[in-house]
């Protein structure tokens, strides 16, 4: 179970966000959603642990992945490197087991330049499931991408979700996204941004085993 209890977060004197309070329980998809710069990916870096300058209190487990929205990867070392460096103990084999997953495992000798975008983006989010997270988040993961590609990226996410079953915080601008991804959407409304009501399930929770 994660639980967020956020009751302050500020840049200096400027209140960004105030009173957020909610749980996601094990293996549920929950999205964020709201406008530009209401202060979801604020949010969301305080969720992963990246920024811990807020008053409150954050519950989460220490296995966490976080799919930024620039893929972050290291440019200087191979497609296969990116996955081995990361997760030392994923070995070649399985490494490239998850790159034939994602549809570039004839990529694995290249750098992250030679790549697409979306290419880019599918290593990504190899890297975050690499290592099994109980927690992962997602900070807007298909931005920029064309409509087909970021099809192909949905596709791909939900297969990758449905196998290792992860506790899922997304952050969207798309309300199809979120109602493709995730069983419960909440959204931030307001300055500074509170959580402004929540939709109902959008399909059922199942344990993990």
């Amino acid at each position: 179970m994660i639980k967020i209890d956020v009751e302050r977060k500020a840049f200096g004197e400027a209140e960004v966000l105030r009173d957020i309070r909610f749980e996601v329980a094990d293996g549920e998809t929950v999205a964020i959603l709201g406008a530009s710069g209401i202060g979801k990916s604020t949010l969301l870096r305080l969720i992963a642990g990246i920024d811990e300058a807020f008053e409150g209190e954050i519950v989460r487990p220490s296995n966490i992945a976080m799919v930024f929205q620039e893929p972050v990867l290291l440019p200087w070392r191979s497609v296969l490197q990116n996955l081995t460096l990361v997760h030392p103990s994923l070995g070649n084999q399985a490494a490239r087991d998850a790159l034939e997953r994602i549809g570039i495992a004839d990529k694995a000798g290249l750098f992250p330049g030679q790549l697409s975008l979306g290419q880019q983006r599918r290593l990504a989010l190899a890297r975050a499931f690499a290592g099994r997270p109980e927690l992962l988040v997602m900070d807007e993961p298909y931005v920029s991408l064309d409509p087909q590609t970021a099809g192909e990226m949905l596709e791909l996410t939900e297969a990758l979700i449905a196998e290792s079953r992860p506790t899922v915080i997304l952050v969207t601008h798309s309300e199809a996204e979120a109602k493709r991804l995730a069983q419960r959407c909440l959204r931030l409304a307001g300055r500074p941004a509170t959580l402004s009501g929540a939709t109902l399930p959008l399909a059922p929770v199942e344990a993990k085993s």
